[in-house]
C-alpha cells in the first residue's frame, strides 16, 4: 500500500460510502463500523489479511471485532461449512439436530460454570438470555452492571458504558447514564465501580432485596483485566446475597484460554455468556450455567406460553429462536475449537501477542514516548500513558488524540483496526506480520 493519504489510496470506499448514506441512516448498518472521514469498505479476507475495495491490503488485528481467531476463511472451517450443508441438504431444519448436543457437551467440558447450555444468535441475545434468567430464578429484576462495560445494544444494559467524566457521578457510587437517545423508561441498572471492591460490596449490600443478578466483563472492554480480589468479592458476596453472578465472556471466550478468564481467574461464576470465537465467523451466542439456575428455561418444567397458558403460577420462562443452534454455525464453530485445541496453537498465538506488545512498548519508549499495553491471552491495546488504567475512568484521564493519529497513519501504510480499538490476535497472523507490523508503527511515528 502506497504511503498517501488515506482518502486518496480509498477512493472506491469513499464513493460506496456516499451511495450507502442514500439508503442507509449514516451509511452503515452498526454504529462501530463507522469511522471518520468514512468506513473502508472491504471485499476479501484470507488469513491475517484484509483487502478493500481499491484492492489495498492491510493485516488485520480487528478480526471482526476479536471473532476471527483462526483468521479469514481458514480452510478446515470452511470445508466443515461446506461439508455441514451438503450432507444436512439444507441450511436449516426448524428442529432439535445433533450438533447442538455436540457443541454443548464440548462447552460443558470446557467451562466449570456450565451444566447445560442455551443458544442464541449473538452475544447480545446471550446477555439479554441470562438476565431473564437471573431474573426468573430469583424473582428479583433489577440489573447491577459495572461502570464501563458493554453487554448488548439494547436499554436494560446501556448506561454508563461510555459516560463524559462530568456525567458520571461519584467515582464510589457511578450514577447510571443512558448511552443512547431513545431509552425505554424501564428501572435503571445499578452502577457499580468497576475494580473496586470495597465500594462495589457496599452498593450490593446496600440494594440486595431489588438485584437479581450482577453482569460483568472480567476483562473489560477485552483488554483491563479485572482485579482478582475484585472478582473474589464479587463471587463470595453474589452467592451471600442470593444474587446471581453473571461473567459475559462474548469477549474474553477463548482468548484468554480454552477455559475464557474464569479459567484464568480460577472464579466460577453461575452463568456464563459466550459468543465470537464460538461461531468461527458466523452469528452465534451461548448461555451457560448451572443446572437448577438454567432449568427455568426448560419448557417442561412448566407451562409455556406458546401453549395459551394465562395463569402466572408454573409459566416458564420463554426463550426462543428461529436460528437459535444454527447447524451452519454450530459447524464452523466447533471445528474452530478443534483447531485451538491442537497443541501448542494457544501457546503460539500468545506468545506471537506477547512479541508484538513488547516490540510496541520498545519502539515508542526508544523514542521517549510514555506507552503501555494492557490486555490479557491474544488481545491487547496500547495507550500512551505510563498512569495505571483499572477502569473506565483512568482511561477517560488519557488523552487519545495521538493514538487516534498513530491509527489513522497505520491505516495509510496497511495495519487495519478501527481507529482506537483493541488489538485481537490470531493463528493465522505471522512473525512476518508482527515485523511490518512494528515497522509501520515506526515509520507512523516518524510521519507524525
Amino acid at each position: 500500500m502506497k504511503e498517501t493519504s488515506v482518502s486518496r489510496e480509498t477512493t472506491q470506499s469513499r464513493n460506496l460510502y456516499e451511495k450507502a448514506k442514500k439508503v442507509m441512516p449514516g451509511g452503515v448498518t452498526a454504529n462501530i463500523k463507522y469511522f471518520s472521514p468514512y468506513p473502508i469498505v472491504m471485499k476479501k479476507g484470507a488469513g491475517s489479511k484484509l483487502y478493500d475495495v481499491d484492492g489495498n491490503e492491510y493485516i488485520d488485528y480487528l478480526l471482526c471485532y476479536g471473532a476471527l481467531m483462526t483468521g479469514h476463511g481458514h480452510p478446515r472451517v470452511i470445508e466443515k461449512v461446506t461439508e455441514q450443508l451438503h450432507d444436512a441438504g439444507t441450511p436449516i431444519f426448524g428442529t432439535p439436530h445433533e450438533l447442538e448436543v455436540t457443541m454443548a457437551e464440548k462447552l460443558v467440558s470446557l467451562y466449570k460454570s456450565i451444566d447445560t447450555v442455551r443458544y442464541t444468535n449473538s452475544g447480545m441475545e446471550a446477555t439479554l438470555l441470562a438476565m431473564r434468567i437471573a431474573a426468573a430464578y430469583t424473582g428479583k429484576n433489577r440489573l447491577a452492571k459495572c461502570e464501563g462495560h458493554y453487554h448488548g445494544g439494547y436499554s436494560q444494559v446501556l448506561y454508563s458504558v461510555n459516560p463524559e467524566q462530568n456525567e458520571g457521578g461519584p467515582e464510589e457510587k457511578p450514577e447510571a447514564v443512558p448511552d443512547s437517545s431513545g431509552m425505554s423508561s424501564e428501572e435503571k441498572p445499578l452502577i457499580l465501580p468497576f475494580n473496586n471492591a470495597g465500594a462495589a460490596e457496599y452498593l450490593l449490600r446496600a440494594n440486595a432485596s431489588t438485584i437479581s443478578a450482577v453482569i460483568l466483563e472480567p476483562v473489560q472492554g477485552g483488554f483491563i483485566p479485572a482485579d482478582p480480589g475484585f472478582l473474589q468479592m464479587l463471587r463470595r458476596v453474589t452467592k451471600e446475597l442470593g444474587i446471581v453472578l453473571i461473567f459475559d465472556e462474548v469477549k474474553t471466550g477463548f482468548r484468554l484460554g480454552l477455559g475464557g478468564a474464569q479459567e484464568e481467574y480460577g472464579i466460577t461464576p453461575d452463568l456464563t455468556t459466550l459468543g465470537k470465537v464460538l461461531g468461527g465467523g458466523f452469528p452465534v451466542g451461548a448461555v451457560g450455567g448451572s443446572k437448577d439456575i438454567m432449568e427455568v428455561s426448560s419448557p417442561d418444567g412448566g407451562k409455556d406460553i406458546l401453549a395459551g397458558n394465562s395463569s402466572e403460577e408454573g409459566k416458564a420462562l420463554f426463550h426462543s429462536g428461529t436460528y437459535n443452534g444454527h447447524p451452519t454455525v454450530l459447524a464452523a464453530g466447533l471445528e474452530t475449537i478443534a483447531l485451538l485445541e491442537e497443541p501448542g496453537a494457544l501457546k503460539g498465538i500468545f506468545q506471537k501477542t506477547m512479541a508484538l506488545r513488547k516490540g510496541i512498548e520498545s519502539l515508542y519508549s526508544e523514542a521517549g514516548i510514555p506507552v503501555q499495553t494492557i490486555g490479557k491471552g491474544s488481545i491487547f491495546n496500547f495507550l500512551f500513558t505510563k498512569s495505571p488504567i483499572h477502569s473506565h475512568r483512568d482511561l477517560k484521564r488519557v488523552n487519545m488524540d495521538f493514538r487516534k493519529q498513530i491509527d489513522c497513519k497505520l491505516l495509510e501504510l496497511g495495519i487495519y483496526t478501527k481507529p482506537l480499538n483493541r488489538y485481537s490476535m490470531s493463528i493465522a497472523h505471522t512473525e512476518e506480520d508482527i515485523e511490518r507490523t512494528l515497522q509501520a508503527h515506526k515509520q507512523a511515528l516518524a510521519d507524525i
